[in-house]
């Protein structure tokens, strides 16, 4: 019997004191001090931790135990927020005992999620269970910036494992994620002429009118029936209301449902950007789809009706769901590996002031983990 419930206190405890840190991507001195207390936590169960140094962003962690005798799960977590230096000061973790939530910048995404692998593993070794020493660990930096360091690393640490476990956050229902569309980000950047708009307009080319055009052939390509979503989300340009403009730029947003929409994209989103409609001014284009659509196929279809049995031995009728938002699942799904994502904790509001963790989800969830690890590890 793995008992988890009890130690819902100290489970707290340590969540309060990761959310009261500052760990947003771009903050490399606050992730990289989550990294320390989440690694020290893991050597005190017996782990070797690897420290992935970066210059940018934060370090990430690779845990392995060294008498593991063979690792065939991956847990993929990141220690990242998006949240802007100051906020854990100006909002620090609380617990709302009526509503039985605690809230605090990356409660659920994913700080609780990193207590839950710990203490998942934990109360397996607890139970002279040798599935804890079987599993390797992967915990990122900047997965809230599209896991742009950490992708490679995700990778190669897939290579010879057999299933993929991702701790993004389970959905408000307590749904588990088994399908995401994949995602990218462009930047587009026009170079004008710049002219006195009253004076001598004929002289100028401007880069805001060529960033329209852009914009509107972009939107264009929307096709929300089947998945494909292009969203010119922010706009950069202009020095003055009487100045024609001589720089814009334009950040754009891509959302496809299969890997042929991927491509295809691609393709379409550099077609636009070839040529101008503006004489006299010109385009740089960058960026990609870096993250690849999961789908549900046969391999995660299978893994989720073990984790649906796995739940039903504790009373919990487990569902699915797919969702349009990007996680590092699409990495190890891409690589044929069996995924299931959203196995965190559950809550909601990620990525606002009104985060918030459903606390009695914590041990429930972090039970349920651990009985998964310890199931695949018997059935392989």
């Amino acid at each position: 019997m793995i008992e988890i419930h009890s130690k819902e206190s100290e489970m707290l405890q340590l969540l309060e004191k990761l959310v009261n840190i500052d760990s947003g991507s771009t903050n490399k001195a606050g992730v990289d001090k989550i990294g320390e207390i989440v690694a020290a936590e893991f050597k005190s169960l017996g782990y070797d931790v690897r420290v992935i140094g970066n210059n940018e962003v934060g370090n990430h962690l690779v845990i392995n135990h060294p008498e593991a005798e063979h690792t065939d799960i991956l847990i993929v977590a990141h220690m990242d927020t998006v949240f802007e230096d100051g906020t854990a000061s100006a909002r620090p973790f609380r617990i709302d005992e009526e509503k039985g939530r605690a809230y605090g910048p990356g409660v659920i995404d994913m700080k609780a999620s990193l207590v839950s692998v710990l203490y998942a593993l934990r109360a397996l070794k607890n139970e002279n269970d040798k599935a804890y020493k079987n599993v390797r660990i992967v915990l990122n930096s900047d997965e809230e910036i599209g896991s742009r360091t950490s992708r490679s690393l995700i990778e190669q640490e897939t290579k010879g494992i057999a299933y993929a476990l991702i701790m993004e956050p389970a959905r408000k229902d307590g749904s588990l994620v088994t399908e995401r569309r994949g995602s990218g980000r462009y930047k587009i950047e026009v170079q004008g002429l710049a002219a006195h708009s009253g004076i001598e307009p004929e002289k100028g080319r401007s880069a805001i009118e060529e960033l329209a055009h852009k914009i509107v052939k972009l939107h264009e390509l929307n096709d929300h029936e089947h998945g494909i979503s292009v969203n010119v989300g922010i706009i950069e340009g202009g020095n003055a209301v009487n100045t024609i403009s001589s720089s814009a730029i334009g950040h754009v947003d891509v959302r496809v449902a299969t890997p042929e929409q991927a491509s295809e994209m691609e393709y379409k989103i550099e077609e636009v950007c070839a040529s101008t409609d503006v004489r006299g001014t010109t385009i740089a284009l960058t960026g990609d789809i870096s993250r690849p659509p999961m789908l549900k196929n046969e391999k995660i279809a299978k893994l989720f009706q073990i984790v649906q049995d796995v739940g039903r031995e504790l009373g919990m009728e487990i569902k699915d769901t797919k969702t349009g938002g990007g996680s590092d699942a699409s990495f190890t799904a891409a690589m044929g590996i069996p995924t299931i994502d959203g196995l965190g904790p559950i809550g909601g509001n990620a990525h606002s002031e009104d985060e918030y963790l459903e606390i009695a989800s914590l041990t429930e969830r972090t039970r349920l983990l651990a009985k998964i690890i310890q199931r695949l590890h018997v059935d392989k």
